[in-house]
């Protein structure tokens, strides 16, 4: 009798029975959620780390900071709602929870791109390279996110988003007129991204300029020139020039020319496109193309080779040049060819 007194004694409208019961409802949520999250988190652990991926691990993090507190805050709402709550008290805790579900649900938003993003990478070459990109885009998706978020909760709290909207649509307009050269880069960055002209570590040809490139950035992109200088250059002037990426290069075609004397013996100068051509045949990774008696010059006969080298290393090409060169020399030195330079004969008339 004495507890069934006790518990009819009312605080604020509720009586100590709806105390207790919404108290019991609170942790038997609790204790599900506890539940939940060990079965889980057990299961998806173990598949992590049978599989050896990140994904678990990901899915655990999104799992332990997004979806568990909003079960426990599910708990404690549907608690309260057992209780007789004021108006005001009750719009208050309507407003809250719809805050805390939205930044969660942001939260797990920004796991879920992260997740995609380290798929993106792992099945990607260059990953390093790549991942710095990839965090331009994502500043760029949570800040896109967050105004969507804002947006639904000011819309639902009775704020009238339509006026802001359209104030915004005006002003961004206005902006968007200033700013349109900044847009302009943005969205070439992400043409650069997706269409993969050149990437971090290729050398590349712009006009004039030549260098490596270093960093892609949203608006800009910065090239090491082969002096040392660091080269910055807007996205949009990129996408909007004529690219050359050696680093893409699958084979390099090398045309070089040969100039001897005139006094050249015609039994020496039939011979000379087989000694070039052998040696160049020698090279590793060369291929012969061609090899002529190309044409008179002012003061030399002009003779002219081309032959393929694989891959793009320049230094590579430079060191095939260099052997070529040195044993074309050699040759021309034993069977007594003469290399041509600029000379000038005179006739003087004795009358």
């Amino acid at each position: 009798m004495i507890i069934k007194e006790m518990l009819n004694i009312t605080f604020w409208e509720n009586s100590l029975k709806e105390y207790l019961i919404a108290l019991g409802i609170i942790l038997a949520g609790i204790l599900i959620v506890y539940i939940f999250k060990k079965i889980i988190q057990g299961r998806i652990k173990k598949q992590s780390l049978s599989k050896n991926t990140g994904a678990g691990d990901l899915l655990l993090m999104n799992i332990g900071k997004s979806f568990l507190p909003i079960m426990y805050f599910a708990s404690f709402y549907i608690g309260m709602e057992y209780l007789n709550i004021s108006q005001s008290t009750s719009k208050i805790l309507q407003s809250g929870g719809l805050i805390v579900i939205t930044i969660f649900i942001v939260k797990a938003s920004f796991t879920g791109i992260q997740m995609g993003m380290q798929f993106y990478l792992k099945h990607s070459l260059h990953a390093e390279q790549k991942e710095l990109q990839l965090k331009g885009i994502q500043t760029l998706l949570n800040i896109i996110i967050w105004t969507i978020a804002l947006i639904f909760v000011l819309d639902n709290m009775g704020v009238q988003i339509s006026a802001v909207v359209a104030g915004l649509g005006i002003g961004g307009i206005a902006v968007a007129l200033a700013a349109q050269t900044i847009l302009g880069d943005l969205f070439n960055y992400f043409v650069i991204f997706f269409d993969k002209p050149f990437e971090i570590g290729d050398f590349i040809i712009i006009g004039d300029k030549l260098g490596v490139v270093e960093k892609i950035g949203i608006k800009t992109t910065r090239i090491r020139a082969l002096g040392g200088e660091q080269m910055v250059f807007s996205n949009t002037d990129l996408t909007d020039s004529r690219v050359h990426n050696y680093k893409k290069m699958e084979k390099r075609r090398v045309v070089f020319k040969l100039s001897v004397i005139y006094q050249t013996p015609f039994e020496k100068l039939k011979e000379i496109t087989g000694i070039v051509r052998k040696i160049i045949q020698d090279q590793g990774d060369v291929v012969f193309d061609r090899g002529h008696f190309a044409t008179y010059g002012d003061f030399s006969l002009v003779f002219e080779f081309v032959y393929y080298l694989t891959g793009a290393d320049y230094n590579k090409y430079m060191d095939t040049q260099e052997a070529i060169n040195l044993a074309i020399f050699e040759a021309f030195d034993k069977e007594g060819i003469t290399f041509a330079y600029p000379t000038q004969t005179v006739y003087m008339n004795q009358n």
